[in-house]
């Protein structure tokens, strides 16, 4: 028995997994809740802020970690061999000259410029428009050729200008700066020097415009024409990359201590969690994964002959080594899917929970077990109203709550719901919410196929698709094609798990992990032919109002 450690840093909460890497067998698992987070503190989600503390992580992962390894013996505790982590992106801090974020210094503690600022966050719009105006424009290499050919306001250049432009002291103060990614995986090492710390390639190169054949990251010059405030930006950051199956380094005394491991466990290359994920749902090519939470990633892995030379447009970038090294990973998905839901069931439940909690007969005990309950209940109850209408409904939605990721970033655009009478009730606008995120799923399967990427077959991964039967029947029908739900109810934890094993030496390569340690199928959904023509011709009428409101649409 050799056991290795994924550990899953997500949008709400991290997740500590150790394996056994022969077998898969899980032998300890523990999901945290980021305390910070939770209470949305340097959160505005009506200007589109969405940050977070290092010390949500630190504290979170910690507690996580112990919890896992409490549950093994003081024997299997030194079998632990390797830590892989995977988090979300691009989210990305300002850090001093020794790599600290600056939120963990005490006069930015409370500044939420010196926070990681999330994936979701999209303050940074007007700066990815000018970057993407810039590269189009100055007459040198088009930087956003391998992103796409859309730079997003979610991603790191864009996130860095807008807060260099808004905060002359986190400007002052931000000696370089560092993927979530790649500071926790330095962390655990004990060596965070940003000049020196190895940076993923997963995250260069979906998110910072990383190419090795330009010498790695953007020109100077470049940079500079865009913004005056990004120039010397280059030389405190990096050149080179590395793929998830190599060494970051090993555990340091003080997390060694922490979690009663020794300095001789390896730390590998960190990366995002959808790019795990899908190593950890089974990934190979041709199949498409869906990485399906708050928002959606969907992964390719495409062999070098049938990838090389081509750019694939209105993605989020295709990178050599970024999910599988050996192949291309290509990147796309969706800026809100459970957020969508998230959204409208909050908005159906506060003013019940409102009212509960000012019903001064009710005791705080009987308050807090009717409002879990009714959290609890409303999508299930809102997914069997709709599952029980007849597929031919008026009503008709768009999901860009967030914006649009891909095809083709577009953030300055806001969700719709149309064609509401009197008769529209609760379940009929989820239900058309549903059918929103379905068809938008097809634009990107869309922009895939006919640029010449072969799709055989859709994997699903996340809590959406295990617990949401009516959403994923709904995909299924939209999308026309099977899909296969993971077993694994922790995939993004499971795939760092596996590159753990592979950075450590057990296996040569990420497939043999995967052979080894995956989890399986739990199910498979199958589409209706039935509701062939119904998605036809409502998709069709998805696709004239969503091309009507983005004609309308004003820009940041």
């Amino acid at each position: 028995m050799s056991l290795v450690i994924g550990i899953d840093f997500g949008t709400d909460s991290v997740r500590a997994l150790i394996v056994n890497a022969y077998t898969g067998d899980i032998c300890g698992e523990e999901v945290i809740y980021y305390t910070r987070w939770k209470s949305k503190q340097y959160c505005n989600a009506a200007h589109n802020q969405f940050r977070q503390h290092a010390l949500d992580y630190l504290e979170s992962m910690e507690a996580a970690l112990k919890a896992a390894l409490s549950q093994l013996s003081p024997e299997m505790k030194t079998l632990v061999k390797a830590i892989s982590v995977d988090t979300t992106g691009s989210t990305i801090a300002a850090v001093d000259k020794q790599g600290t974020p600056l939120c963990l210094l005490p006069e930015y503690e409370h500044n939420a410029n010196a926070m990681f600022i999330l994936w979701k966050d999209h303050t940074a719009i007007a700066e990815a428009e000018e970057i993407n105006h810039t590269a189009a424009t100055w007459g040198g290499t088009d930087y956003t050729g391998y992103v796409g050919g859309v730079y997003s306001s979610e991603w790191f250049w864009a996130k860095i200008l807008h807060t260099l432009r808004h905060d002359d002291t986190v400007r002052q103060s931000a000696y370089s700066w560092v993927e979530h990614c790649d500071w926790i995986s330095a962390e655990l090492t004990g060596n965070t020097n940003p000049l020196t710390l190895k940076r993923s390639r997963c995250a260069a190169g979906h998110k910072a415009m990383w190419r090795s054949e330009w010498g790695g990251l953007p020109s100077d010059t470049f940079l500079t024409t865009i913004d005056p405030l990004l120039s010397g930006i280059h030389t405190r950051l990096y050149t080179n990359t590395y793929t998830s199956n190599e060494v970051m380094g090993t555990l340091s005394d003080k997390w060694a201590q922490k979690l009663g491991l020794n300095t001789s466990v390896i730390i590998g290359v960190g990366a995002f969690d959808a790019h795990m994920g899908a190593v950890g749902g089974g990934c190979s090519p041709r199949m498409f994964t869906r990485i399906i939470g708050t928002s959606t990633c969907d992964i390719m892995v495409v062999p070098y002959h049938e990838a090389d030379k081509k750019l694939i447009k209105g993605i989020c970038g295709q990178v050599d080594g970024s999910v599988i090294p050996g192949m291309i990973g290509l990147e796309a998905g969706q800026s809100a899917f459970g957020d969508v839901f998230a959204w409208y069931t909050d908005m159906l439940n506060t003013p019940h929970i409102q009212i509960i909690q000012n019903n001064n007969s009710l005791s705080s005990d009987t308050k807090a077990s009717i409002i879990n309950e009714l959290k609890n209940s409303m999508i299930p109850h809102l997914s069997e109203k709709a599952s029980l209408l007849p597929t031919e409904t008026n009503e008709l939605s768009i999901d860009w709550m967030n914006g649009r990721r891909t095809p083709y970033a577009n953030q300055n655009l806001k969700g719709v719901i149309a064609n509401l009478n009197l008769g529209s009730d609760a379940g009929m606008i989820f239900k058309s919410l549903v059918e929103a995120t379905a068809f938008s799923s097809k634009k990107i399967v869309d922009c895939f196929i006919t640029q010449g990427i072969a799709i055989e077959g859709i994997i699903a991964l996340g809590g959406i698709p295990q617990k949401s039967p009516y959403i994923m029947q709904t995909l299924a029908n939209v999308l026309d094609m099977p899909i296969r739900v993971s077993a694994s109810s922790q995939a993004c934890a499971l795939g760092a798990a596996m590159f753990a094993a592979t950075a450590c030496g057990i296996y040569s390569d990420i497939t043999g992990a995967q052979i080894a340690m995956g989890a399986g199928y739990l199910s498979e959904y199958m589409p209706d032919v039935n509701t062939k023509k119904y998605y036809n011709e409502k998709y069709q009428k998805f696709s004239d109002l969503a091309q009507f409101i983005e004609s309308k649409t004003i820009k940041a």
